[in-house]
């Protein structure tokens, strides 16, 4: 077993490679299909098919993206949270899918990345419904844990006999710090995460946003005080940034 790390368009990216077959430890975006179709058939040297699973930890636009347009190309299948409601459900889950979109590739633009198209649907049609500690279909070497908290169905993915640990947005890595994301939806939740990673105790973890590290008693201690007891929205920071450009306006 080899994990290869991909610089992603806004996220890293985790491909994992047996003699006979890979996994992606999450959906990516969409425009991170040409780069894992460059990767799989000129640096492995491999065919597309090859490819046999994909974890999608949950709906965010770097995470879920690409998908349903990788399973088409390489007939793969795609795993995800149990639950029986989409996370874009209904008139405002539509709504928050093309805030969570823009807010992609405000990231983008933020990085100097090319402005690309990231549609992808809101909808996830999941052929692995995954809890708990389930064994990830084909590879008995990983299982999923639940981590929620960033939103209702966050997964992350444990390779069982090295302990390596991909939590995809439970943490992000800023300037060496290692801080909760935007959004945090489910404040106890996501607490109760935290915890359960430091219980685990893992050899490494592997971020989307922060690349493979290892945490230190005083990081969790950190994480732990800085975690928000409230629920916090992309809304927050936006309204905060509007004030902050009407008073300079005015200034």
């Amino acid at each position: 077993m080899k994990i290869h790390h991909l610089k992603g368009y806004i996220q890293s990216i985790y491909l994992v490679e047996y003699p006979d077959k890979l996994l992606l430890l999450d959906g990516c975006c969409r425009a991170d299909i040409p780069t894992l179709k460059q990767y799989i058939v000129d640096e492995l040297r491999r065919p597309l098919t090859d490819l046999k699973l994909i974890v999608v930890t949950h709906m965010h636009a770097d995470h879920a993206g690409a998908a349903h347009k990788l399973r088409k190309l390489t007939g793969c299948k795609i795993a995800s949270a149990n639950l029986p409601k989409q996370w874009y459900a209904g008139l405002g889950g539509r709504v928050m899918h093309l805030v969570d979109m823009m807010l992609a590739l405000w990231v983008a633009n933020r990085i100097a990345k090319p402005l690309k198209n990231l549609w992808y649907s809101p909808h996830l049609t999941v052929d692995h419904a995954l809890v708990d500690n389930d064994i990830l279909p084909g590879f008995g070497d990983w299982c999923v844990l639940e981590t929620r908290g960033h939103t209702d169905r966050d997964l992350s993915v444990l390779h069982l006999p090295s302990k390596r640990l991909y939590v995809a947005d439970l943490l992000v890595n800023v300037k060496g710090r290692f801080i909760p994301p935007i959004p945090v939806y489910f404040p106890d939740q996501y607490l109760a995460s935290v915890l359960k990673v430091k219980e685990l105790q893992p050899a490494s973890i592997m971020l989307a946003h922060g690349g493979e590290v290892q945490l230190t008693e005083k990081d969790y201690q950190h994480i732990l005080t800085v975690a928000p007891r409230h629920p916090v929205t992309i809304w927050g920071p936006a309204k905060n940034t509007i004030k902050r450009l009407l008073l300079r306006k005015k200034g």
